[in-house]
């Protein structure tokens, strides 16, 4: 029998994966941009201060890929668990998706929310919104910091270097009605789906099993889901434009934070990621797997964070 463990701030905690007390609650925000009305849906789980969980931009993007950790966190924590506009169950209107757009998304949700947001677990690209975000304001919107994996290059300008020119002309093919759902479907195929989870999302190719494949592919073609993948892949939701850009903002860090660093990325976000470890007054640890590292390895991940997030927690 597995022996529960205490907690940072000395409270009793429950063996990794274990149990929450309450069950997942699906929940809807609905949210106004240029007069079309989002739904974004979001989970509840769990009791206590409130943590909010960012998943990673992909063309894979959902909220179940979060949710392993969720679970885990959720044995301390109320952990509020996201799809963003344009992926995952939430709405997907043709926008033309911008860092703008989701900064102002995080920033509404914040402010309507009716408890005050404790931590924010932002994974890959969501780690960049996050720090722009609390950067704008003269006081962070949350008292501690995740960063899971985090990265800010698109696929496309990780390949080739920022081409303003192609980007936008790939983005724009990828949006064209007949055209853009052709290249888009053949983007999305099984086999091309499946070497990209192989070589460039996880760190262990045996974790990408033909299940894993199908929900992946049945999430990146729900309908209207190419908008925004396009604008990710083509760099145009990049929330910053360089490294020096995105340590800046954590010279020096606004709330005690920590980055997790991906021992098996792709070399260069692995790099990105080691450069982010290094500032000082930013924490850092080690995890297995690659970029979607807390789908691959939510134990992992979870003793990693829930030491950082219960050192000075308020009490529940």
């Amino acid at each position: 029998m597995a022996e529960a463990v205490r907690s940072a701030n000395g409270a009793r905690r429950r063996p990794l994966g274990a149990s929450t007390r309450t069950s997942p609650e699906r929940r809807e925000f609905w949210w106004k941009h240029r007069g079309r009305v989002v739904r974004v849906v979001y989970d509840v789980l769990g009791e206590g201060p409130e943590v909010l969980c960012l998943p990673a931009f992909s063309t894979v993007s959902s909220r179940e890929e979060m949710r392993p950790l969720a679970e885990r966190l959720a044995e301390e924590f109320r952990v509020v668990l996201l799809d963003w506009p344009g992926f995952g169950e939430s709405t997907r209107p043709r926008f033309r998706y911008r860092p703008e757009l989701y900064r102002r998304f995080l920033s509404d949700m914040l402010e309507t929310s009716p408890r005050s947001t404790y931590a924010v677990v932002a994974a890959g690209h969501a780690a960049g919104y996050a720090l722009t975000l609390a950067a704008s304001r003269r006081r962070s919107p949350w008292s501690r910091l995740v960063l899971v994996a985090p990265t800010w290059t698109g696929p496309l300008p990780a390949m080739l270097g920022h081409r303003p020119v192609a980007s936008r002309a790939l983005e724009a093919a990828v949006r064209a009605p007949l055209l853009g759902h052709a290249l888009y479907r053949l983007s999305t195929s099984a086999p091309r789906l499946e070497s990209m989870l192989r070589h460039h999302v996880y760190g262990d190719p045996a974790f990408v099993s033909d299940a894993v494949v199908r929900g992946k592919q049945a999430t990146a073609r729900r309908l209207g889901a190419r908008f925004a993948a396009a604008a990710f892949v083509t760099g145009a939701l990049d929330p910053v434009r360089s490294r020096d850009e995105i340590l800046g903002l954590l010279r020096p860090p606004m709330v005690p934070t920590l980055s997790l660093v991906a021992e098996n990325a792709p070399a260069n976000a692995r790099a990105g990621m080691e450069a982010i470890a290094a500032e000082p007054g930013v924490r850092a640890r080690r995890v297995p797997g690659g970029l979607l590292s807390h789908e691959e390895h939510p134990d992992a991940n979870a003793e990693a964070i829930l030491p950082f997030l219960t050192e000075n927690a308020p009490k529940r």
